[in-house]
């Protein structure tokens, strides 16, 4: 436990205990309802604040309890064994919701908003994906400073999550558009209310319901400076250490669901009688938890030492290498648990009504997890790129 932390080592446990049970009791049972509105009722966001998880993960100024980023982490593993949709909306909440504006905002903008994230008075979601280019340099999103000094905000985002329920922006932008680098590009922390802002529904996706995606278009939006988030030219920057971090909170939900997804394919492999005898006994089944076992522990660890470097250091030399290799096996490790729970539960594991557990939901939820924050092959190249420039070594704290 961090020795400033606002509660005790007793108290958070019990706290981790507590979460389990709501994200599989309350909020298993209002999932059956948002499978069908893919709308997040207000029952939910009423249960996460008054459980605290929108303040658990926040610094003590901002009304939070000083956790470090295990402990951050250990508690959205126990959230993530609940419906993907709220993992979604709780994982980020955990991490980019507020850790943008906290590490690059302008004082006055931080005095005024930080301390309302801590109840869900305000949330921020992130805006980088275009459907006419893509996540790098080559974004078309721009922000033209205007005779009065103020930018102008014009394109387009998609794939955006949270936008039902989110106050704010942060929007990555080009403000050099004479440049092909990486420095054309700028952040912004773009109030949604702004004239021009325009959000454009999406249909219901594959797993992860209720997570309220959608696009946006961005027509003269104007953006006073106090709205930039750092330096120009630092967009690419920000986002790429952002989204560092944030893969690494992808991995322990996928870590949560891939925990729960053993558990329930171990109560089921010892119930399913065969030939008079359970079909955890038959060779097959036991080289199947034994995968699904090796690839959840080999995780967590993976997790846990990034945790201990992050603490360490948030801007150490392998974060990102090492965030990137979190989230590309978490990737690994869901299609093997997931796979290895749906073979032992056999024809009943694609039924949405099963005895055992939301079995065909959570097969569902960890497919939507292969392209959150970068898809495998961004995963890759991220990796290769340290690997190569280090000469394959990475640190370790101990």
């Amino acid at each position: 436990m961090n020795p400033n932390a606002k509660i005790t080592d007793e108290q958070f446990e019990a706290y981790l205990e507590q979460i389990r049970e709501l994200a599989e009791g309350p909020f298993e049972e209002m999932q059956k309802e948002i499978e069908i509105s893919n709308k997040f009722p207000q029952e939910f966001y009423d249960l996460a604040r008054d459980n605290d998880l929108y303040r658990f993960y926040m610094p003590s100024e901002y009304g939070g309890w000083d956790l470090n980023e295990l402990e951050i982490l250990r508690v959205q593993e126990e959230f993530s064994r609940g419906p993907g949709g709220m993992r979604m909306h709780l994982h980020h909440a955990a991490d980019m919701n507020w850790r943008i504006l906290d590490d690059y905002g302008k004082p006055e903008l931080k005095a005024k908003y930080m301390d309302k994230f801590q109840d869900k008075t305000i949330y921020c979601n992130f805006a980088i994906t275009e459907q006419t280019g893509g996540t790098g340099a080559d974004i078309h999103t721009t922000a033209v400073k205007n005779a009065d000094g103020k930018y102008v905000l014009n394109g387009e985002k998609w794939l955006i999550s949270h936008t039902d329920c989110s106050d704010f922006t942060y929007v990555i932008a080009a403000t050099d558009l004479d440049s092909d680098k990486d420095s054309r590009l700028s952040a912004f922390f773009v109030p949604n209310d702004a004239p021009g802002f325009e959000i454009v529904p999406m249909p219901h996706m594959m797993g992860c319901r209720g997570a309220g995606h959608a696009g946006l278009v961005f027509h003269d939006v104007e953006l006073d400076p106090i709205y930039l988030l750092g330096e120009e030219g630092q967009g690419m920057e920000i986002a790429m250490h952002s989204l560092s971090v944030s893969r690494v909170h992808i991995a322990c939900s996928n870590l949560g669901m891939a925990q729960r997804m053993l558990e329930l394919s171990l109560k089921r492999a010892a119930d399913r009688i065969t030939f008079g005898k359970p079909i955890a006994s038959r060779q097959m089944i036991k080289r199947e938890i034994a995968e699904m076992q090796t690839y959840t522990h080999a995780l967590r660890t993976l997790v846990y030492d990034f945790a201990r470097d992050f603490d360490a250091d948030p801007h150490g030399i392998d974060i990102e290498e090492k965030a990137a290799i979190c989230k590309l096996f978490s990737i690994y490790t869901t299609r093997i648990v997931s796979d290895g729970m749906l073979e032992i539960f056999g024809g009943d594991g694609y039924f949405e009504d099963c005895p055992y557990g939301p079995v065909e939901r959570l097969y569902r939820d960890a497919r939507a997890m292969w392209l959150e924050e970068g898809a495998p092959n961004v995963q890759r190249i991220t990796i290769a790129r340290g690997c190569q420039n280090r000469g394959g070594r990475l640190n370790y704290q101990f």
